[in-house]
Protein backbone atom coordinates (compact mmCIF):
# COMPACT_ATOMS: atom_id res chain seq x y z
CA UNK A 1 0.00 0.00 0.00
CA UNK A 2 1.66 3.22 -1.03
CA UNK A 3 0.57 6.14 1.24
CA UNK A 4 0.45 9.52 0.05
CA UNK A 5 3.17 11.25 1.56
CA UNK A 6 2.65 15.15 0.93
CA UNK A 7 5.95 17.92 1.03
CA UNK A 8 7.36 19.24 4.19
CA UNK A 9 5.80 22.33 5.70
CA UNK A 10 8.20 25.40 5.65
CA UNK A 11 9.79 26.50 7.85
CA UNK A 12 8.38 29.66 10.11
CA UNK A 13 4.82 27.77 10.47
CA UNK A 14 1.58 29.93 10.06
CA UNK A 15 -1.15 29.19 12.55
CA UNK A 16 -3.36 26.26 11.77
CA UNK A 17 -6.34 27.46 9.83
CA UNK A 18 -9.34 25.12 9.60
CA UNK A 19 -12.09 25.97 6.70
CA UNK A 20 -15.02 27.05 7.91
CA UNK A 21 -16.87 23.11 6.71
CA UNK A 22 -14.26 21.83 8.98
CA UNK A 23 -15.46 23.86 11.79
CA UNK A 24 -18.79 22.71 11.06
CA UNK A 25 -18.18 19.44 11.11
CA UNK A 26 -16.18 19.32 14.70
CA UNK A 27 -19.67 21.24 15.74
CA UNK A 28 -21.47 18.56 14.10
CA UNK A 29 -19.17 15.71 15.96
CA UNK A 30 -20.10 17.63 19.14
CA UNK A 31 -23.86 18.09 18.76
CA UNK A 32 -23.75 14.35 18.16
CA UNK A 33 -22.04 13.13 20.88
CA UNK A 34 -23.79 15.20 23.32
CA UNK A 35 -26.47 13.38 22.26
CA UNK A 36 -25.43 9.97 22.65
CA UNK A 37 -23.81 11.12 26.10
CA UNK A 38 -26.91 11.86 27.42
CA UNK A 39 -28.10 8.05 26.80
CA UNK A 40 -25.66 7.51 30.31
CA UNK A 41 -27.73 8.10 33.73
CA UNK A 42 -24.83 9.65 35.16
CA UNK A 43 -25.22 12.26 32.54
CA UNK A 44 -26.73 15.21 34.39
CA UNK A 45 -26.70 18.87 36.01
CA UNK A 46 -25.32 17.50 38.82
CA UNK A 47 -22.82 15.40 37.07
CA UNK A 48 -19.24 16.97 37.48
CA UNK A 49 -17.62 18.52 34.22
CA UNK A 50 -14.95 15.87 34.50
CA UNK A 51 -17.36 13.13 33.99
CA UNK A 52 -19.46 15.09 31.33
CA UNK A 53 -16.77 15.62 29.24
CA UNK A 54 -15.45 12.12 29.47
CA UNK A 55 -18.99 10.97 28.45
CA UNK A 56 -18.75 13.97 25.46
CA UNK A 57 -15.65 12.21 24.39
CA UNK A 58 -16.76 8.80 24.02
CA UNK A 59 -20.11 10.08 22.33
CA UNK A 60 -18.23 11.83 19.67
CA UNK A 61 -16.09 8.90 19.11
CA UNK A 62 -19.13 6.82 18.88
CA UNK A 63 -21.01 9.38 16.33
CA UNK A 64 -17.88 9.12 14.35
CA UNK A 65 -17.74 5.37 14.09
CA UNK A 66 -20.87 5.49 12.56
CA UNK A 67 -21.43 5.96 8.70
CA UNK A 68 -23.20 8.99 8.98
CA UNK A 69 -20.27 11.87 8.48
CA UNK A 70 -18.20 11.71 5.48
CA UNK A 71 -15.05 12.80 7.96
CA UNK A 72 -15.38 9.91 10.31
CA UNK A 73 -11.91 8.09 9.23
CA UNK A 74 -10.05 12.09 8.93
CA UNK A 75 -11.42 13.36 11.90
CA UNK A 76 -9.94 12.02 15.48
CA UNK A 77 -10.49 12.45 19.01
CA UNK A 78 -8.05 12.14 21.32
CA UNK A 79 -7.88 11.81 25.52
CA UNK A 80 -7.40 15.09 27.14
CA UNK A 81 -3.86 15.54 27.76
CA UNK A 82 -0.84 17.64 29.41
CA UNK A 83 0.33 20.36 26.98
CA UNK A 84 2.78 23.21 26.69
CA UNK A 85 2.05 27.00 26.20
CA UNK A 86 4.91 26.70 23.38
CA UNK A 87 8.16 25.22 22.30
CA UNK A 88 10.31 27.19 24.76
CA UNK A 89 7.75 25.70 27.91
CA UNK A 90 9.49 22.54 29.32
CA UNK A 91 6.91 20.95 31.94
CA UNK A 92 3.58 20.68 31.02
CA UNK A 93 1.52 24.39 32.00
CA UNK A 94 -1.91 23.11 30.96
CA UNK A 95 -4.51 20.38 30.30
CA UNK A 96 -6.50 20.25 27.04
CA UNK A 97 -10.09 18.75 27.65
CA UNK A 98 -10.90 17.35 24.21
CA UNK A 99 -7.86 17.45 21.76
CA UNK A 100 -8.84 16.87 17.87
CA UNK A 101 -6.16 15.50 15.38
CA UNK A 102 -7.09 15.85 11.38
CA UNK A 103 -5.64 13.67 8.84
CA UNK A 104 -5.28 16.39 5.82
CA UNK A 105 -3.42 18.89 8.72
CA UNK A 106 -1.21 16.56 9.68
CA UNK A 107 -0.10 15.57 6.10
CA UNK A 108 -0.23 19.45 5.06
CA UNK A 109 2.11 20.37 8.34
CA UNK A 110 3.46 17.54 9.83
CA UNK A 111 2.32 19.11 13.35
CA UNK A 112 1.86 16.32 15.85
CA UNK A 113 -0.04 18.56 18.64
CA UNK A 114 -3.60 18.68 18.44
CA UNK A 115 -4.96 20.39 15.30
CA UNK A 116 -7.73 21.62 17.52
CA UNK A 117 -8.55 22.08 21.17
CA UNK A 118 -12.10 21.94 22.95
CA UNK A 119 -12.24 23.42 26.66
CA UNK A 120 -14.91 22.13 28.59
CA UNK A 121 -16.87 24.35 31.19
CA UNK A 122 -20.22 24.43 33.30
CA UNK A 123 -22.11 27.84 33.03
CA UNK A 124 -25.62 29.09 34.16
CA UNK A 125 -26.57 32.68 33.09
CA UNK A 126 -27.56 32.62 37.09
CA UNK A 127 -24.49 31.90 38.76
CA UNK A 128 -21.63 34.65 38.33
CA UNK A 129 -19.11 32.71 38.69
CA UNK A 130 -19.46 30.37 36.30
CA UNK A 131 -19.67 33.19 34.58
CA UNK A 132 -16.57 34.64 35.07
CA UNK A 133 -14.58 30.85 35.11
CA UNK A 134 -16.01 30.67 31.68
CA UNK A 135 -14.37 33.66 30.43
CA UNK A 136 -11.17 33.71 32.65
CA UNK A 137 -10.37 29.40 32.79
CA UNK A 138 -11.83 29.07 29.45
CA UNK A 139 -11.90 31.74 26.66
CA UNK A 140 -8.70 33.78 28.26
CA UNK A 141 -6.49 30.23 27.91
CA UNK A 142 -7.37 30.74 24.19
CA UNK A 143 -6.54 34.22 24.14
CA UNK A 144 -3.35 34.87 26.17
CA UNK A 145 -1.88 31.69 24.07
CA UNK A 146 -1.44 29.04 27.10
CA UNK A 147 -4.11 27.19 24.70
CA UNK A 148 -3.78 26.62 20.88
CA UNK A 149 -0.70 28.75 20.79
CA UNK A 150 -0.31 28.34 16.62
CA UNK A 151 -4.03 28.04 15.98
CA UNK A 152 -6.35 30.28 14.21
CA UNK A 153 -9.07 28.87 16.02
CA UNK A 154 -10.64 26.84 19.00
CA UNK A 155 -13.43 25.74 20.61
CA UNK A 156 -15.35 26.19 23.78
CA UNK A 157 -18.19 23.64 25.47
CA UNK A 158 -20.47 25.06 28.04
CA UNK A 159 -22.69 22.45 30.00
CA UNK A 160 -25.74 24.31 30.39
CA UNK A 161 -26.91 23.38 33.98
CA UNK A 162 -30.16 25.71 34.39
CA UNK A 163 -32.15 27.50 31.70
CA UNK A 164 -31.38 28.18 28.37
CA UNK A 165 -28.49 28.30 25.74
CA UNK A 166 -29.52 31.45 25.08
CA UNK A 167 -29.53 32.74 28.64
CA UNK A 168 -26.06 31.60 28.89
CA UNK A 169 -24.80 33.20 25.99
CA UNK A 170 -26.07 36.28 27.13
CA UNK A 171 -24.44 35.67 31.23
CA UNK A 172 -20.93 35.19 29.88
CA UNK A 173 -21.06 38.87 27.88
CA UNK A 174 -22.88 40.15 30.88
CA UNK A 175 -19.77 39.45 32.83
CA UNK A 176 -17.57 40.88 28.95
CA UNK A 177 -19.43 44.04 29.36
CA UNK A 178 -18.75 44.74 33.19
CA UNK A 179 -15.05 43.73 32.51
CA UNK A 180 -14.66 46.46 29.57
CA UNK A 181 -14.59 43.66 27.19
CA UNK A 182 -17.00 43.91 24.97
CA UNK A 183 -15.09 43.20 21.68
CA UNK A 184 -14.88 39.59 22.97
CA UNK A 185 -18.48 38.80 23.05
CA UNK A 186 -20.71 35.69 22.13
CA UNK A 187 -22.15 36.60 18.64
CA UNK A 188 -24.64 34.14 17.36
CA UNK A 189 -23.02 31.88 14.39
CA UNK A 190 -24.44 31.48 11.21
CA UNK A 191 -23.62 28.46 10.35
CA UNK A 192 -25.93 24.75 9.28
CA UNK A 193 -25.76 23.01 12.04
CA UNK A 194 -27.80 20.81 13.90
CA UNK A 195 -27.00 22.30 17.11
CA UNK A 196 -27.18 26.79 18.04
CA UNK A 197 -22.92 28.37 18.32
CA UNK A 198 -21.74 31.01 19.31
CA UNK A 199 -18.22 32.71 17.84
CA UNK A 200 -16.08 35.17 19.30
CA UNK A 201 -12.77 36.85 18.32
CA UNK A 202 -9.90 37.70 20.17
CA UNK A 203 -6.44 39.94 20.34
CA UNK A 204 -3.65 37.97 20.97
CA UNK A 205 0.14 38.78 21.93
CA UNK A 206 1.97 40.18 19.61
CA UNK A 207 3.23 38.41 16.76
CA UNK A 208 0.47 35.88 17.59
CA UNK A 209 -2.51 36.50 15.42
CA UNK A 210 -5.83 36.41 16.61
CA UNK A 211 -7.68 33.97 17.44
CA UNK A 212 -11.69 32.53 16.58
CA UNK A 213 -13.18 30.86 19.15
CA UNK A 214 -16.93 28.78 18.56
CA UNK A 215 -18.94 27.97 21.40
CA UNK A 216 -21.33 24.99 21.74
CA UNK A 217 -23.52 25.57 24.92
CA UNK A 218 -24.92 22.48 25.64
CA UNK A 219 -28.12 21.33 27.52
CA UNK A 220 -29.71 18.51 28.94
CA UNK A 221 -32.47 16.24 27.80
CA UNK A 222 -35.29 17.53 29.10
CA UNK A 223 -34.32 20.96 30.08
CA UNK A 224 -35.02 23.65 27.61
CA UNK A 225 -32.85 24.92 24.67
Amino acid sequence: MRIPYEAPAPLGKEPIELAPEIASAILLTLAAGWRRAQAFSDVSPLAGEVLMTERLRDGMRSALKSQKYPWRKTLIVLPGTESRSSKQVRIPDGRTDIPLMLIEVFLRTEEHDPHAIIECKRIAASDTDLCRQYVVEGMDRFATGKYAINHAIGFMVGYVLAGTADESADGINAYLSRKSRKTDSLVSADMSVEAKSWISRHRRPIPSKPIQLHHALLTFAGGEN
